[in-house]
């Protein structure tokens, strides 16, 4: 699984990078680039199966019955999206290293950097579309978290929360469509939705599968009208700018159309939302930039273009087209990343990027400025640079498409204009920075060219350009040609890298573009009034009022429905449910099956009546509540002795457990509460919430009956069957747990352990004025540790535990394991915190309950992994049988490892909640003359 290694290494720096933030910057800055170098490494031996069309999976099944295997995929694509992420990531790591100031969080910039990288790799490698999801929201995430860096920044905060709303919701709908693409093909791994493009385009799902799909792309990709997020999330810091959002995030979205392009393109619907989509995101994106004044603005939208011209050649549907949009993201992945590195630079020397201020740099920061004015040539399409080459494919194939009549000539137009833009703003990139007259009013003054070293991924990026545009048969040839097999299938057209082609009508075009440019912008004062005359829109304005909107409205129908009342609050549930159900139940026309009623004798009979008149007793003395307390224990007593009248041990005396703790809880919650609650006014409302509770309980009556009287298969026959042989034990619920249904319960423990958190987070440091009576008006009693139960508790402690431990290894074979075990450790350990006080208990307790806590999720954690490295599923168990002298022969299963992972966090969290309760009564408080004593 050495891809899955690839995917991995990023995160695992990111746990190991901070720790060197202490030794400075720049060894941080090593240790962040080790990961991406040994990735580099593992992948360099593959070139030779790829470069001849070849792909390599890797897969571990993880979830096959719901489609979800851990399956990598390497083919030319998704390496030349991995090299463009790693190389490119690396220069970004030792340019950070001196853009950042020494007082900036260093540390926790490396660290979200390296995980953004490989929620990338996860992206480009994955071989399953619902695990590639889960790197797409990833990557939202984490792009998040570094757009808002600085978060003392308003505007970076914005435009954090902008960028990942509109990511997030087109996100929501990728996976959407990703799941109609899984119906129809029957698969969610690549290389069966791949093969099934014929399928797929013949469904009746295409056209919804499509749309959504492209809706995640498009959101990603800031293609129109979802563009408005990608220049606002400028106000991240240049490194996260020229990593982001011009060499990887934003060509996710392009990633993911050229992946599915065998599978979803060929159709009208395709070539008509992504060309034209494409087309308009592209003019858009040029002429806004144009007219901007701020530095990276100008690069954003131009960069906005970029993608609408990649998503214009992908929507083209010809294959030469393709291969053009792939060629054009190495191109513009090359030169946007150095323009904003130099951008960076220019910010980082005059702390302005404001260019009616920067004029004149040529003269303070000549090698940043030849720097920065061979790459934005390139970025115009200037001859012997990359950006040509690809412009010149893109003008060919805009001549290619057979459109009727009068549409022939639009996509040659707007390719033309594209180009003039083009040319116009990266002329004004270069003389209204670099030349220009002299510097108006900057922060930092005079400027001057930055440390050495920071230059070097701005130079390196530069000299590709060069060498792309002289030389791209050797240069990116082959890598290319690997990764256009990749995207059409094996079925690459004939094209050629020459630096010049003859004189033909696509140079014709370009000079066009280049003349053209450089007019606009002599006359950029004439588009600068011209757009002047039209009021300009803020899209983070009406980002934010959207927003207020839709809070004020959620406002305002949650204080509709909120007042306060818990009593309100499950009526409504109740009523909800009962409307839900009620249309199901009467058009199934439920009734007594035709098994008939089971007979019920005397002690069942007795025992249900006691439940019965437990509850309803609850009820009418719930004004008393201590009382109501004392009998609502009764009712979940008679419920655990229910489970043990139907042969369920493991229930029953985990229902007894949990009562125990249950009742302990709410028992600690009502000493702060007052002992009894108000008379309920009016009797109208009594009379509807009986009504409400006897129309919920008659129908739960209804349909239990109904499915308890009919027949039905269970697939308790396959655990009965499979529990021995399968999982090693002849207990059948605990094998369930730590075996069949083990992800559920590390997902259950893992749930305890963040809502134990969560109580002791909201606890901390909460004082509480415990009443000075009890409900009659008595006082508490002046020993409130009374000696009797303090020493019986004491005697009764060891006994308690040895019982747990027994109950904790006997689990796999007999009624027992680990949450059993655990609620009885806890509970012999809380009658102590009862008996003796807390003082005492703490006293006497050498660890905390946090670490209890994080020890049994690391022990769960690790006896499911422990199974990837024999190549099995994660948390498959294993046993064996042992035979020693004196003791004989008996069973060893690694499912005994993940029982004492649930052991150790069900005794972490039911002590850490229960404690935290307990100890809310102020410390201040005089202790009693016993705990003054044993204190001392």
């Amino acid at each position: 699984m050495t891809l899955s290694l690839v995917v991995l290494l990023p995160f695992l720096g990111a746990i190991a990078a901070p720790l060197f933030a202490q030794a400075g910057r720049t060894a941080i800055a090593i240790a962040s680039s080790v990961p991406a170098l040994i990735a580099l490494a593992i992948l360099f031996p593959k070139w030779g199966t790829l470069a001849d069309g070849g792909v390599i999976v890797q897969s571990l099944e993880w979830l096959p019955q719901l489609g979800i295997n851990l399956s990598f995929r390497l083919d030319g694509l998704s390496l030349m999206f991995a090299l463009l992420i790693l190389v490119i990531g690396l220069l970004i790591i030792l340019y950070a290293r001196y853009y950042l100031k020494p007082q900036e969080n260093i540390g926790k910039f490396y660290a979200l950097l390296l995980c953004f990288k490989g929620s990338m790799l996860g992206i480009v490698l994955s071989s399953n579309l619902l695990v590639m999801m889960v790197f797409w929201e990833l990557t939202s995430l984490t792009s998040f978290l570094l757009i808002s860096f600085w978060d003392h920044k308003q505007d970076a905060r914005r435009g954090a929360r902008m960028a990942l709303a509109v990511t997030g919701g087109g996100g929501l709908a990728l996976l959407a469509g990703i799941l109609m693409i899984g119906q129809i093909v029957g698969s969610y791994e690549l290389d069966d939705v791949l093969a099934a493009g014929d399928q797929i385009k013949a469904h009746a799902l295409y056209p919804y599968a499509l749309t959504l799909v492209l809706l995640g792309a498009f959101t990603k990709s800031a293609q129109f009208p979802f563009h408005f997020w990608l220049p606002h999330a400028m106000q991240a810091p240049t490194p996260v700018s020229a990593y982001l959002h011009s060499a990887t995030m934003v060509k996710a979205g392009i990633f993911l159309m050229a992946r599915l392009y065998p599978a979803l393109a060929g159709t009208e619907q395709w070539f008509f939302m992504v060309s034209f989509t494409g087309m308009i995101t592209l003019l858009v994106g040029a002429y806004v930039a144009l007219l901007k004044h701020d530095l990276k603005g100008l690069l954003a939208h131009s960069t906005v273009s970029h993608l609408g011209l990649i998503t214009l050649l992908l929507g083209m549907g010809t294959k030469l087209a393709a291969v053009a949009a792939l060629f054009h993201i190495i191109n513009h992945a090359i030169f946007k990343a150095s323009l904003f590195m130099a951008a960076g630079i220019i910010d980082h020397e005059t702390g302005s990027r404001d260019m009616r201020q920067l004029n004149g740099l040529w003269h303070y920061m000549p090698h940043t400025a030849t720097l920065a004015m061979v790459a934005a040539a390139s970025m115009a399409g200037v001859p012997l640079l990359n950006g040509f080459l690809s412009k010149e494919m893109f003008f060919a194939e805009s001549l290619s498409l057979n459109l009727p009549g009068i549409w022939a000539w639009v996509p040659p137009i707007v390719a033309t204009l594209a180009g003039i833009f083009a040319v116009a703003y990266s002329a004004r990139f270069i003389h209204d920075v670099f030349f220009n007259g002299k510097p108006r009013n900057l922060p930092i003054y005079p400027p001057h060219e930055p440390p050495r070293y920071m230059k070097i991924p701005v130079e390196i990026l530069v000299v590709a350009c060069i060498l792309v545009g002289l030389f791209p048969a050797f240069s990116v040839g082959p890598l290319l040609h690997a990764a256009a097999s990749a995207t059409l299938g094996g079925q690459v057209p004939d094209y050629g890298l020459e630096v010049f082609h003859g004189f033909n009508l696509p140079l014709m075009m370009s000079v066009a573009a280049f003349v053209g440019g450089l007019i606009m912008y002599s006359q950029r004062q004439r588009f600068f009034d011209f757009h002047a005359r039209f009021r300009e829109m803020d899209e983070k304005a009406i980002f934010e009022r959207a927003i207020t909107w839709v809070v004020d409205r959620a406002n305002g129908l949650t204080g509709r429905l909120e007042n306060g009342s818990l009593q309100r609050y499950t009526m409504l549930l109740m009523v909800s449910a009962l409307v839900v159900a009620a249309a199901p139940i009467a058009s199934l026309g439920i009734s007594i099956g035709s098994n008939g009623l089971t007979p019920v004798d005397l002690p069942t009979a007795i025992a249900a009546g006691i439940l019965i008149f437990s509850a309803f007793a609850t009820v009418y003395v719930h004004r008393e509540r201590l009382t109501a307390l004392i009998l609502l224990s009764v009712v979940g007593l008679m419920v655990a002795l229910t489970f043990a009248r139907l042969s369920a041990p493991d229930l029953a005396m985990t229902q007894l457990s949990v009562e125990v703790v249950t009742i302990v809880l709410m028992m600690l919650a009502l000493f702060y509460l007052p002992p009894w609650t108000p008379r309920e006014i009016p009797r109208t409302r009594l009379a509807r919430d009986l009504l409400i509770a006897g129309v919920a309980g008659i129908g739960m009556t209804v349909v239990t009956l109904a499915m308890l009287t009919s027949p039905f298969s269970s697939i308790s026959d396959y655990f009965l069957e499979n529990s021995k042989p399968g999982g090693g034990g002849t207990n059948v619920v605990n094998v369930i747990l730590v075996d069949f249904r083990g992800f559920d319960t590390l997902g259950e423990i893992t749930v305890l352990a963040i809502a134990a958190l969560g109580i002791f987070a909201m606890l901390r440091n909460r004082n509480l004025q415990a009443p000075p009576t009890d409900g009659q008006g008595h006082p508490w009693a002046f020993d409130a540790h009374p000696t009797m139960l303090k020493q019986m508790s004491r005697a009764l402690l060891p006994l308690a535990l040895m019982v747990s431990v027994y109950i904790f290894l006997r689990g796999h074979n007999m009624p027992g394991g680990g949450f059993i075990a655990g609620l009885l450790t806890a509970i012999a350990l809380l009658i102590q915190y009862i008996a003796s006080g807390v003082h005492w208990a703490q006293a006497r307790t050498k660890f905390r309950y946090h670490g209890v806590l994080a020890l049994g999720l690391l022990f769960a954690t690790v006896a499911g992994t422990g199974s990837l490295l024999f190549g099995y599923p994660f948390l498959t168990s294993t046993f064996t049988y042992l035979d020693w002298p004196l003791v004989g022969k008996f069973e060893v299963a690694s499912a005994l490892v993940f029982d004492l992972g649930v052991y150790l966090a069900v005794v972490g969290a039911t002590l850490l909640i229960l404690v935290s309760l307990g100890k809310l009564t102020p410390e201040g408080r005089p202790l009693t003359r016993t705990e003054a004593r044993e204190e001392s």
